[in-house]
């Protein structure tokens, strides 16, 4: 079975973009899921790698650079 870590991304967006940025987000490979809601954090994806080191990447060099993004929090899922 192969083992894969998820994650909650909890993004900021500037005002007024947070459904463009979760419409583009949706289109990444490894993301799960994409959602605008309301609250401190704009939009919260569910994404999920091989590793910790392929999660890394997935934010720093594909989600993070999306225009309108101001800010995101990776939470990995543990399970206790």
């Amino acid at each position: 079975m192969l083992m894969v870590i998820q994650a909650y991304i909890l993004i900021q967006t500037e005002v007024g973009k947070a459904a463009n940025v979760a419409s583009k987000i949706v289109d990444i490979d490894g993301v799960i899921n994409a959602e605008d809601v309301t609250g401190p954090y704009d939009v919260i994806v569910r994404a999920e790698a091989r590793n910790v080191d392929e999660l890394g990447k997935l934010v720093v060099a594909q989600i993070q650079t999306i225009e309108g993004i101001t800010r995101t929090l990776t939470c990995p899922v543990v399970h206790i």
